[in-house]
């Protein structure tokens, strides 16, 4: 039996991305906040596998999707402005 332990550095291995926290922290900050109307799997950053990965996990409702979910919040969220 595999045991689920995804979180967002699984995610990020996934996705053949840099999956240390700073790595991750660094890709949000260089990436959001993403327009609302922009799908996380549309967004321009990603290459086509991943772009692929993302749409496959959320249209199945898989494994992912509660990461990918996080993911795509953490990219819309508006950041304070100083």
């Amino acid at each position: 039996m595999e045991l689920s332990n995804k979180d967002m550095s699984t995610l990020f291995e996934q996705l053949g991305l840099p999956s240390d926290p700073a790595s991750i922290d660094e890709f949000i900050a260089n990436h959001a906040p993403m327009p609302n109307h922009v799908k996380l799997a549309e967004a321009p950053f990603w290459n086509a596998a991943q772009r692929a990965f993302l749409a496959d996990e959320w249209i199945e409702d898989a494994e992912w999707v509660p990461i990918v979910d996080e993911l795509n919040a953490r990219l819309h969220e508006q950041q304070a402005q100083p």
